[in-house]
């Protein structure tokens, strides 16, 4: 290779930057004035607000599963807010909220009082839904009713929500947990161990519970949160700190969600809700139809009287009291927590 025609060219600009430097004064040095004093521009640059991008973890549950409807159909970016949706398992998208990889989760009433007494609080904005026959006690052929479980073994995640169920179904019958034998089961783990024989019932959400009842031949379900509305609600929950920072964008976020449920609520709009609804999960719609009816979505009205403050399972703040003395009461934390501090109806009741 003939490296002088690398070399020449160099030199030449080399002097050519010699002769400029000694031809020409050099340029004037700003005072301290000229450094600081800000133009127009950047006067509105430095006061533009920042728009932040909202970051929300979301699992497999339909009334999550539904924010899809508005990804899909862009109403996000229609109502001029910056969303990222993250998809996780539903326990690692608590882990992500705890670990600040995301402004806000999807999780039931319950868990995120276990969240906040165990790893970060959180305050929820949206009832999207309640449980409405997805979660289940399923018992194995020859048993017909929860009362039937006197004496028998139940497998179920203690500390979770069908165990709450469990005992609400038990007491509906004037049983107790007393009366029968818990054996502390993984929740996605509930279908193989009723059908190994080892219990001769299980407590499980969909899909597994679900997946029990195809897996046992003559199953069936004996109790469900059809029987106990109210027991489990879903929710937004957002971090405190990016309520207090955006609650502006956490309110477009509301309107958003109410405009899904619209489209939900309208049966002429069923079959693409489904196609979009099923595609997240890889499901046939068909298959992901029982899931969606399994699930109460709220209309705005319906939130509104959810979110009253009252006992009982009609309202969220009731709802919450119940699932925090059952965690008081197996230990899943020491001390109750003041629930109220959990909630903000704020923003779905101003868009009354």
């Amino acid at each position: 290779m003939d490296k002088t025609r690398f070399v020449i060219p160099s030199i030449l600009a080399a002097m050519a930057i010699f002769v400029t430097s000694c031809s020409e004064p050099p340029p004037p040095t700003p005072t301290a004035k000229e450094e600081t004093t800000p133009t127009p521009e950047s006067v509105v640059e430095k006061e533009a607000p920042e728009t932040p991008t909202l970051k929300i973890g979301y699992s497999d549950w339909p009334g999550w599963v539904a924010w899809e409807i508005g990804i899909a159909k862009k109403w996000f970016e229609e109502e001029g807010v910056d969303v990222k949706f993250e998809w996780y398992d539903y326990v690692a998208s608590m882990d992500a909220y705890v670990a600040g990889n995301v402004d806000a989760v999807c999780m039931t009433n319950g868990d995120a009082l276990v969240t906040g007494a165990t790893g970060k609080p959180s305050v929820g904005i949206i009832i999207n839904d309640f449980s409405n026959g997805n979660d289940m006690i399923v018992a194995k052929p020859g048993i017909e009713s929860i009362a039937d479980l006197k004496g028998k073994k139940v497998g179920v995640e203690e500390g979770f929500v069908c165990h709450l169920l469990l005992l609400k179904g038990l007491e509906s019958v004037g049983l107790s947990d007393a009366d029968i034998t818990i054996v502390n089961t993984p929740t996605n783990e509930t279908p193989q161990v009723l059908a190994s024989g080892a219990v001769d019932a299980i407590g499980a959400w969909q899909p597994n519970s679900g997946q029990a009842l195809k897996t046992v031949a003559g199953s069936k379900p004996v109790f469900t949160s059809a029987d106990a509305p109210g027991i489990i609600y879903d929710l937004l929950y957002v971090s405190p700190e990016s309520l207090a920072a955006h609650k502006a964008e956490w309110m477009k976020v509301v309107k958003v969600w109410y405009r899904i449920v619209d489209y939900l609520k309208d049966e002429s709009n069923t079959d693409d809700a489904l196609k979009i609804l099923s595609s997240r999960v890889n499901l046939p719609p068909e298959e992901y139809e029982p899931f969606l009816k399994g699930t109460y979505i709220l209309t705005l009205d319906e939130a509104l009287v959810r979110w009253q403050e009252a006992e009982g399972l009609g309202s969220i703040y009731g709802s919450s009291k119940i699932v925090d003395d059952f965690n008081v009461r197996f230990e899943v934390y020491k001390e109750p927590l003041d629930t109220t501090k959990y909630l903000d109806s704020s923003l779905t009741k101003s868009l009354k």
